[in-house]
């Protein structure tokens, strides 16, 4: 995988992750949950991806 790809993946995935946080108040009851479900699996995907990354460098 390309590396300069997971970088932005990442830095996308944590300000999706970000934002939501810190507008939660401002959301709309039935778009939280599903919003942050999806926040939640990108951000485990991106953590996998890395692990594999790290395990391929070596």
């Amino acid at each position: 995988m390309n590396n300069d790809s997971l970088v932005i993946y990442i830095i996308a995935v944590l300000c999706l992750g970000g934002v939501l946080i810190l507008m939660r108040d401002r959301l709309e009851p039935k778009l939280r949950r599903p919003l942050a479900l999806a926040a939640v699996v990108m951000i485990a995907i991106a953590f996998v991806l890395v692990v594999i990354a790290m395990l391929n460098a070596s």
